[in-house]
């Protein structure tokens, strides 16, 4: 089976170097998390692997599929899910998932079943049809992941997704996105809360000055940074002091 995610090379400036020869690869159904301070280049790794931003040289596939020479193909088995969630506000949340599903030629009926169970599920049901206008940061939130897997993506992409949401709803997000990588899906997300990165993640990342400098389960980490017992945090600060 092809990787889920093989970035390699991967370099992006905006006048002075962000990304600077990045390197990842995500199996499928590996749970990823990529850290770092602010400014260390996540959010435009994210967006180039999402294929929204060319980058200045590197290639990028999910599973197999080139994002740079076949980005509709590639787009199509990923969600992407920005750190500001993106509406249209005059719909409603039902409106928006049909809307959605349109854009990714999901059958109608299928559409207004996965609809159904995400909005239930997301506890959004009471909901549906009212207009996104009014609602909360987390309510909006839920609605635009609701909408990121309505066509069940094979790669997911997720800028910051527990911003926002509470303790109830973080819950439900991350039993949901851990539904997702048991069942094949692999997951990428940036957070600035290690505590959860700590908890969901199978591997993590951290880059700083868009340079890959450790990589692995808490473990491995800790012996990169030379922390033998160090929590995460220990071993993000030390290994981020530079």
């Amino acid at each position: 089976m092809s990787e889920a995610l093989c970035v390699r090379g991967l370099s992006k400036s905006f006048g002075r170097p962000v990304i600077a020869g990045l390197d990842l690869s995500i199996a499928p159904g590996e749970f990823y998390a990529l850290l770092g301070p602010n400014g260390a280049g996540k959010t435009t790794t994210l967006r180039m692997i999402a294929g929204l931003m060319r980058p200045d040289a590197g290639s990028v596939s999910v599973f197999g599929r080139d994002v740079l020479a076949n980005p509709l193909g590639a787009k199509a088995i990923m969600a992407w899910l920005p750190d500001e969630p993106l509406l249209y506000d005059r719909l409603s949340p039902m409106e928006y998932l049909e809307f959605v599903a349109g854009l990714w030629r999901v059958e109608p009926a299928l559409a207004k079943s996965r609809a159904e169970e995400l909005l239930e599920t997301l506890g959004l049901w009471a909901h549906r049809f009212e207009r996104c206008e009014g609602f909360s940061r987390g309510m909006k939130q839920k609605t635009v992941l609701a909408g990121a897997l309505i066509h069940e993506p094979r790669f997911l992409l997720l800028d910051e997704p527990f911003t926002g949401l509470d303790a109830a709803s973080a819950r439900l997000v991350k039993e949901i996105l851990q539904a997702r990588a048991q069942a094949g899906a692999a997951v990428i997300l940036t957070t600035h809360i290690l505590d959860v990165a700590e908890r969901l993640a199978t591997r993590i990342g951290i880059i700083s000055g868009g340079r890959l400098l450790a990589e692995g389960d808490l473990a491995a980490l800790q012996r990169q940074a030379g922390v033998a017992h160090g929590s995460l945090e220990d071993v993000f600060l030390q290994l981020t002091a530079a």
